[in-house]
């Protein structure tokens, strides 16, 4: 299916009805993750022990890092909104075939680990595509507020996507959870359809003349020699990096320390959730933030403090309210980098660009968990937080240094 051609837009994104069946499409898509997710684990711990369990729900980790970057490579050389539509149909149909086969049967495991590294490998193609969609759907001085719906969109997902699941697997078992998934990923591909996206400025480069190496390395070569990306790069890999273990198997320890129990537990994330969510409704509401470079790094670093405070927090409602601010600081500084990828960036290398971040954040910061739970029992809950910290900090540090970076602007 060609691109339609569209004149810069004029309209505000959140009244722009093409980016508002964009943004249909991708709740949609997010709602069906969610729902996926949890029908998985449902699935893989009734068909196997705690340990399979876990191997299943991990085993779309290693394609999804591996193939990542050829993901943001094919994102630009066939057009974001083709590779997102294909995507969601290949997921589709996987998760309804694995519906349709637990619900005949009970096949044990390997259904289901298929399942997972289908989705590893088609995520490392959908998230490049995502990234480089919007780009193509509204104007330069519109990315930011769409930064902000798609993080909205994003919470709406992990907030309503888990009872979702829930009901499903308690009509239905896992079978109707990944039936519902399926349903939800479906929805998105009509919406997707009717998206209009802008044609880009012809490459003067013959197509046979590139090969997807030569696409990837010169993409890989752009990031590096960007004034504001490339470092842009290294400020989000280590703002992830200190990030990712304290809010991930850090809060569960400290739960567990603590004696909050697994509902304190979900009243942390529930603040953390409110604060992020509240800095995607600002940039919503406001469409842009002036200095959003030096606004980054210095939300960073007071972010990387709050992360730190976390550990030591004695009382639930205090802690709440700590993750709510670490949500807010961090929820606006990853809106801020989001927002700066975007518009910094040349749309015709944003698939390649978007699979670096990509790759960065979901890819390989991810594996910093287990670490984080090894130093935890080696040394405690206060000094882990605090190294992570200190880590998130140094993302803030590099966005400050860099002259580039820290003067970069989103336009008005």
């Amino acid at each position: 299916m060609t691109a339609t051609l569209i004149p810069p837009a004029t309209a505000q994104a959140h009244r722009d009805p093409n980016v508002l069946r964009w943004l249909g499409a991708y709740t949609a898509s997010m709602l069906g993750d969610s729902v996926y997710y949890l029908a998985l684990s449902w699935a893989a711990v009734q068909a196997g022990t705690p340990a399979q369990a876990g191997l299943v729900m991990s085993a779309s980790a290693v394609p999804r890092a591996v193939l990542m970057l050829g993901g943001g490579v094919i994102a630009d050389r066939l057009g974001p909104r083709r590779v997102v539509i294909g995507s969601d149909a290949v997921r589709c149909g996987a998760v309804l075939a694995v519906a349709a086969l637990l619900f005949l049967t009970s096949p044990g495991l390997w259904p289901l680990t298929l399942l997972a590294v289908v989705f590893g490998a088609v995520d490392a193609v959908f998230l490049p595509a995502v990234g480089a969609l919007p780009a193509r759907i509204t104007g330069k001085d519109q990315l930011a507020r769409v930064q902000g719906m798609r993080g909205l969109a994003i919470r709406c997902a992990s907030v309503v996507g888990a009872p979702l699941g829930g009901l499903g697997v308690a009509l239905g078992g896992a079978p109707a959870a990944f039936a519902l998934a399926g349903a939800l990923i479906a929805v998105s591909v009509p919406l997707l359809v009717f998206v209009r996206v802008r044609d880009l400025p012809q490459d003067d480069t013959p197509r046979a003349a590139r090969t997807p190496w030569s696409d990837l390395a010169e993409g890989l070569r752009y990031v590096r020699r960007h004034p504001v990306l490339g470092p842009l790069m290294l400020a989000i890999a280590l703002g992830d990096l200190g990030f990712v273990g304290p809010l991930n198997v850090g809060l569960t320890l400290l739960a567990d320390r603590r004696g909050w129990g697994a509902s304190g537990m979900g009243w942390v994330l529930a603040g953390f959730g409110a604060g992020a969510g509240a800095a995607s409704l600002l940039l919503t509401v406001r469409g842009r933030l002036p200095r959003a470079g030096l606004v980054a790094g210095y939300a960073i670093i007071a972010g990387s403090v709050a992360i730190g405070a976390l550990a030591h927090v004695p009382a639930l409602p205090a802690a709440v309210g700590t993750a709510a601010v670490v949500g807010l600081l961090t929820g606006l500084s990853g809106a801020m980098c989001g927002a700066l990828l975007q518009t910094q960036a040349d749309p015709a290398y944003l698939g390649r660009v978007t699979s670096v971040s990509s790759l960065v954040s979901l890819g390989l910061t991810p594996l910093s968990m287990p670490f984080a739970a090894a130093a935890i029992g080696a040394w405690g809950l206060g000094p882990v937080f605090a190294v992570s910290a200190a880590v998130c900090g140094l993302g803030g540090v590099v966005a400050l240094a860099v002259p580039g970076l820290r003067r970069a602007e989103l336009p008005g």
